[in-house]
């Protein structure tokens, strides 16, 4: 049993470190430039929007909990505290993704109908997400570039799920991009 307990320790802190290095690394690229961040909006509960949605009323919308809003904090103080440049914040335009966006205060931030979800046939998933790509493959930086979207749109570009509030770096290129490594964000 001894042995058993100490194989399992030892898995365990032999995980964590590779953890923290593609965490470090992924930060380490942030701070030279140039990549684009997608992030999911911050903890909203629930799935899609409740009947009677309105896209300029937030008050017929999933929005955030406390613990939504005090995690878009943390991750805007995140980015700060590592000295990551983030030139231009563009945001979905409902009011889950622009409240995430906004409590991070890096900056401006520009709602644009190109980050809009498409769940439940809200919008035109080929044409949002090709409008996305473009403007992704675009980014020269010198900074970084912030999109605050939703997990279907993110899903639609990397192919991959994401958590609420998690974040998924990519490196433009001509006609697509790569993904550089992904950020998780303890709320504080």
């Amino acid at each position: 049993m001894f042995i058993l307990r100490c194989l399992a320790l030892t898995l365990l802190l032999g995980w964590l470190p590779l953890t923290t290095h593609a965490n470090t690394v992924t930060w380490q690229a942030l701070q030279e430039g140039g990549l684009v961040i997608l992030m999911r909006h911050s903890l909203a509960p629930g799935i899609g929007d409740p009947p009677g949605f309105v896209l300029e009323a937030c008050e017929t919308q999933r929005n955030l909990s406390s613990e939504g809003r005090a995690h878009a904090v943390a991750a805007g103080q995140a980015v700060r505290e590592r000295g990551v440049a983030i030139d231009a914040v563009y945001s979905s335009q409902w009011c889950r993704a622009l409240e995430t966006a906004e409590l991070m205060a890096l900056g401006s931030v520009v709602p644009a109908p190109w980050l809009n979800s498409f769940f439940r046939g809200r919008g035109d998933q080929v044409a949002i997400t090709q409008a996305a790509r473009e403007r992704m493959a675009g980014w020269q930086g010198p900074g970084n570039m912030l999109l605050v979207t939703h997990q279907v749109n993110i899903t639609a570009l990397t192919g991959g799920g994401v958590s609420s509030g998690e974040m998924v770096v990519v490196r433009p290129q001509e006609d697509s991009f790569t993904v550089v490594g992904r950020l998780s964000v303890p709320s504080r």
